[in-house]
């Protein structure tokens, strides 16, 4: 009897040692440090997902790789500071800085080439740490030990102290990333709390941060210097004003350090702090934190052996979620981009929309992983649209931008709209988008409705921008006849194919129109000059596939599937050269595919609409095998706010949305042996892999729910249903999948 207990106990125990195994925390395979190297440009620090707080190091801006305000190859921190962006190609942010010190009082950071002059200190990688919601490093110069986390919209630092009679924090509101403070403020309400605010142009013209700051030990002094003078008193308004809290440390003391930040006034800094972090339990927020990220990358569970495919995959899913950022105080103002302030409850706001970049995938990939926040993110984008007068186009802490062609946020709001979330207006969306789309707001507008393209010497980028434009003039089409506006969708679905204006048919490239309807030249199709010739960030050969909205039509300007499937092939296949002058953007090279940069992003799926589809298999094997890995340089392109990782996301589970708002994601070639998707209502979407590994690429056959499912592409409804997605694979192409084209993806899937 008792070997009988011994042997049920031991059941229970292996099936618990198995249960908790397979329950293990996601966490664990999220590297912040992907993509911090190389040009990945992605955030390192501590944040929660989607948050208003990014606290994290910043080295000294020394060019295009330091966007984010860090880069790997870096040994100098300057401070910690409060705001980030994440992956973008352009610089700023990097504000809100503090940092520990000890010793002399240096009035300023210092510079790359000598940081002792200030106070700015050395660092070694081997004592750098982080994961999601956390970050630790030791400061060399002082042997200060640096830990931080965050909520919502604090950050929240843990300083131990060396034992110094002059130790202190200083709160720099002059140092940011690549901009310039235009106004800091800074004030002693008490030994404890202190308040300010900077304001500063730059990417964002004008900007407004506002502060409170609380440290955990009454300071013994306060110094205020503006630039390297000092002045007397408790406050003080000035260019680049800084504050020095000072005070004195026993050896192995723990200085806490948290700031709460808005952008509307210090008041509400401090009330978001309060309610957030009304106490000093380091351990308790990183938690909070860590558990926070924890729901989130639960909602997408992967079985793989490959650890380091694990690490990629969540890692990825990390990245996605650093931004949107919340930009809404906790008593529901927040400060519009006409800069007056809003008290509005009735959604949560939202900055930091690059949206040239994630309208393509990201925001498509949200519609599955978050959809409880899709509806905040369109009506943060509707309420822009009511202060400003148009969608935003890069959105920057309630800055419009205006970086890169196109209204993109037009097909983000379209698909959310198509696909039926709740608390969406579709009457204020079109309304919206129509007006973005034929006002006098976006570049050339004007002379395609007058012409039906923008002359090449108009603007340059004309190409490039007439192209994005249909692509959103196809979603407003579609939204106008479901609300059935007839008239707009004729008008608007006919300017979805105004990309065949740019078509050559002697060269079969989409080209410059001169004003007098002829081609510009000279002409070539590999010259990829930055922002000078008439497409952006890339040439005719990767703009020439930029009709996600209407494969049937470019299909047929090429002469059809044939002829089609061989002009794509040779993009993949020729060289890689790209001529001078190039684009620092376009990386990522597989012949002249750039994956590096995100119009190329949905053209290895364009083999779907041509009835070959089995020649996606090995270009979406090899992209994910080999242009992402774990290590720091492991993206090939800059991250872009989430894009970059979201093509991951999407593709190694096995299909991807070529057509932003139509709701469908053609296949490819699934990476994991099982993917589980987390669908709203308690239901679950599994997607199945037999027979997968790194030789068996091919999709042989799918099944959906149990049954055979002939089509190369899955709806947005489908997956919602819940149930089970089942691929074959196999090491040959099964080249009659997806062929006959009555199971081929189409423009029209709604």
């Amino acid at each position: 009897m008792k070997k009988i207990i011994y042997i049920i106990f031991a059941i229970i125990f292996i099936s618990c040692a198995a249960f908790f195994k397979s329950d293990e925390k996601l966490i664990n395979y999220v590297d912040p440090f992907i993509g911090s190297g190389g040009h990945g440009h992605v955030f390192v620090g501590a944040n929660v997902p989607f948050g208003g707080v990014q606290v994290g190091p910043t080295n000294f801006n020394k060019g295009w790789d330091w966007s984010s305000s860090y880069h790997h190859t870096d040994s100098i921190v300057k401070g910690f500071c409060h705001i980030n962006v994440s992956g973008t190609g352009m610089s700023d942010l990097g504000e809100l800085t503090i940092m520990p010190a000890t010793g002399k009082l240096k009035t300023g950071a210092g510079t790359q080439e000598n940081h002792m002059a200030g106070y700015s200190s050395l660092y070694r990688k081997n004592k750098e740490f982080a994961t999601a919601g956390y970050y630790k490093v030791h400061l060399e110069r002082y042997n200060i030990d640096v830990e931080l986390t965050a909520t919502e919209r604090v950050g929240l630092h843990n300083y131990n102290f060396p034992e110094s009679e002059k130790s202190r924090i200083i709160i720099d509101l002059g140092e940011g990333s690549a901009d310039r403070p235009t106004e800091t403020y800074i004030k002693k309400v008490n030994d404890t709390l202190f308040e300010g605010h900077r304001f500063s142009t730059g990417w964002a013209r004008d900007q407004r941060e506002y502060f409170s700051l609380i440290i955990s030990k009454p300071v013994s002094d306060f110094i205020i210097y503006d630039r390297h003078k000092k002045f007397k008193g408790i406050e003080r308004k000035g260019d680049y004003v800084k504050g020095f809290l000072e005070f004195s440390t026993e050896k192995d003391e723990k200085i806490m350090v948290k700031m709460g930040i808005s952008t509307v006034s210090s008041k509400n800094a401090l009330e978001n702090m309060m309610i957030e972090l009304p106490h000093w339990d380091f351990d308790r927020v990183k938690k909070n934190a860590e558990q926070k990220w924890e729901n989130e990358l639960a909602k997408i569970k992967i079985k793989t052996k490959d650890k380091k495919k694990k690490r990629v995959f969540y890692t990825a899913m990390y990245h996605t979620m650093i931004a949107p950022n919340l930009y809404h105080d906790l008593n529901g103002e927040y400060r519009g981009t006409d800069k007056i302030v809003y008290k509005d409850s009735s959604f949560t706001n939202y900055t930091l929309f690059s949206l040239w970049d994630t309208y393509r995938a990201a925001h498509p990939l949200y519609t599955i992983t978050h959809p409880e926040r899709v509806s905040d993110f369109v009506n943060s984008m509707i309420k822009i649209y009511e202060h400003q007068g148009k969608l935003p186009v890069w959105h920057l802490r309630g800055n419009e931008t205006n970086t890169m062609p196109g209204y993109s946020g037009i097909p983000v709001v379209i698909d959310a709209a198509l696909k039926g979330f709740d608390n969406i207006d579709l009457e204020k969306v079109f309304e919206a988008a129509k007006v973005s789309a034929t006002g006098d707001f976006e570049p050339g507008v004007k002379d395609l409705m007058e012409r039906g393209y923008i002359p090449a010497d108009f603007m340059v980028e004309s190409v490039a921008s007439s192209m994005e434009y249909a692509i959103g003039d196809w979603g407003i089409a579609q939204l106008a006849k479901k609300l059935g506006k007839e008239e707009d969708y004729e008008y608007f679905i006919n300017r979805s194919k105004a990309y065949k204006q740019y078509f050559d048919p002697e060269t079969r490239f989409m080209r410059g129109k001169l004003s007098d309807g002829s081609w510009r030249t000279p002409f070539d199709p590999i010259s990829a000059e930055h922002r000078v010739n008439d497409y952006c960030e890339g040439n005719a050969w990767q703009y020439l596939w930029l009709v996600p909205q209407d494969p049937e039509g470019l299909i047929e300007l090429l002469g059809g599937d044939e002829e089609f499937n061989k002009k794509l092939d040779e993009l993949f296949s020729m060289s890689s050269e790209l001529g001078e002058e190039a684009s620092m953007d376009i990386t990522g090279l597989i012949g002249q595919y750039a994956h590096g940069n995100e119009p190329s992003h949905h053209t290895t799926y364009m083999y779907a609409y041509s009835g070959e589809h089995y020649k996606i298999a090995d270009k979406v094997r090899y992209i994910n095998n080999e242009l992402y890995t774990d290590k720091p340089d492991g993206l090939s392109g800059n991250e872009d706010c989430g894009q970059m990782s979201a093509w991951y996301i999407l593709s190694s589970m096995g299909f991807y949305p070529v057509n932003p708002s139509n709701g469908a994601y053609v296949f490819g070639s699934p990476l994991f042996d099982e993917v589980v998707l987390d669908i709203p209502g308690q239901k679950q979407f599994k997607i199945s892999a037999k027979n997968n590994s790194d030789k068996n690429i091919y999709i042989q056959s799918v099944s959906l729910n149990g049954k055979e499912h002939k089509y190369s592409y899955i709806t947005h409804k489908e997956i919602l249903k819940g149930g089970e997605l089942e691929f074959t694979m196999g090491p040959k192409p099964n080249k009659d999948f997806g062929k006959e084209k009555k199971y081929r993806p189409e423009s029209i899937v709604y």
